[in-house]
């Protein structure tokens, strides 16, 4: 709905009070949890069928191993549905699948000419490098 106003006419504050509402209003995002250690960690998941079955198979605690000093990886059990693609850049929080049965958390930002299906990113990775650390490291992933 557009508002017609005169020039210097201010609008309703009907009107400017629904526009405000409406800029405010986010489509919902699905949420996950990674907790390492003590700490727990927010992850918004894609809006991909893959981020959708994992969320599916919730609780789930993986054993991660250590890779190249800017990931963490572990086997899932089952094949996830996959649509990759070479996002180039790899940013810290991202959460992806490599081929169809391989989780990655990514804790650093690099280059990488690597497919990889998205299944979510960590809401605030600030500390992710830290907490994951340079060794391997049991996760835990659930849905509340």
């Amino acid at each position: 709905m557009l508002g017609v106003c005169e020039a210097g006419q201010p609008s309703s504050p009907a009107v400017a009070a629904k526009d405000a509402g409406a800029a405010s209003v986010k489509p919902e995002e699905s949420r996950m949890w990674m907790t390492v250690g003590e700490r727990r960690f927010t992850i918004i998941l894609a809006d991909t069928a893959a981020a959708r079955t994992f969320a599916e198979r919730l609780p789930l605690t993986l054993d991660m191993s250590e890779l190249n000093g800017n990931e963490k990886y572990a086997d899932l059990s089952k094949s996830l549905p996959t649509n990759a693609s070479r996002p180039g850049t790899i940013h810290n929080g991202d959460v992806m699948l490599y081929g169809s049965d391989t989780l990655v958390v990514f804790y650093e930002t690099f280059r990488s000419p690597y497919s990889y299906t998205r299944l979510g990113r960590v809401d605030d990775p600030s500390d992710l490098a830290h907490m994951l650390g340079r060794r391997d490291v049991r996760v835990v992933f659930t849905n509340d």
